[in-house]
């Protein structure tokens, strides 16, 4: 083998089924959660007194999302930009399953998008909890969706090399790629639990 052969095989990275298919899932997942906003936001846009089937509650109530500012953060409805990206994560999982192997710049700009998914994904959850006061369920969806997503795929260029990271951290996110996310969600779970403890409670 050549070094130049070696280099290329060096940089370039497929996966196994198992990742593979949580891309599917995610994707799917946060696909469902975007198209059902995307439709219920055209339906409030035609008709202001349109109820969404998850306004269950005071807190629990996507029509509040939806009519939010928030809720077009860059001029058009925030699930849009989620059936393509969402769209985009599902393409990447199938090619991975039929064998597909990506070069390190591929991984590294699917990961870019991940950190911005998660950014985007963060804001719009601290908005929820403390300016819009309410939660939309197919939101929390999402969020779990891409919670996920991101951390899993961050191990990935990290544990093939892609992302520069100390030794001890390869090791434990080869073995323990589950706890940041669980954590995470964790994290998010206690802050809506306790955002609205009162409400949960009474």
């Amino acid at each position: 083998m050549t070094a130049t052969a070696g280099q290329r095989v060096r940089h370039t990275a497929g996966s196994g089924r198992a990742f593979a298919l949580l891309l599917v899932i995610t994707g799917a997942a946060g696909l469902l959660a975007a198209w059902v906003i995307t439709i219920d936001k055209f339906k409030l846009l035609e008709d202001p007194d349109f109820t969404p089937g998850c306004s269950l509650n005071p807190v629990v109530s996507c029509g509040s999302v939806m009519e939010s500012d928030q809720a077009e953060a860059f001029g058009f409805p925030n699930p849009m930009l989620g059936l393509v990206a969402y769209g985009v994560v599902i393409c990447v999982g199938v090619s991975l399953l039929t064998g597909a192997v990506f070069p390190r710049w591929y991984w590294l700009t699917f990961l870019a998008g991940c950190v911005f998914g998660i950014g985007f994904v963060s804001w719009l959850q601290f908005e929820s909890l403390y300016r819009i006061n309410a939660l939309c369920l197919w939101c929390c969806l999402a969020w779990i969706a891409t919670t996920v997503l991101f951390w899993y795929v961050l191990s990935h260029t990290v544990r093939h090399g892609f992302l520069p990271a100390p030794g001890w951290a390869r090791a434990f996110l080869d073995e323990f790629t589950w706890v940041p996310p669980v954590l995470h969600l964790g994290v998010i779970g206690m802050l809506v639990l306790t955002r609205w403890w009162d409400f949960w409670t009474s």
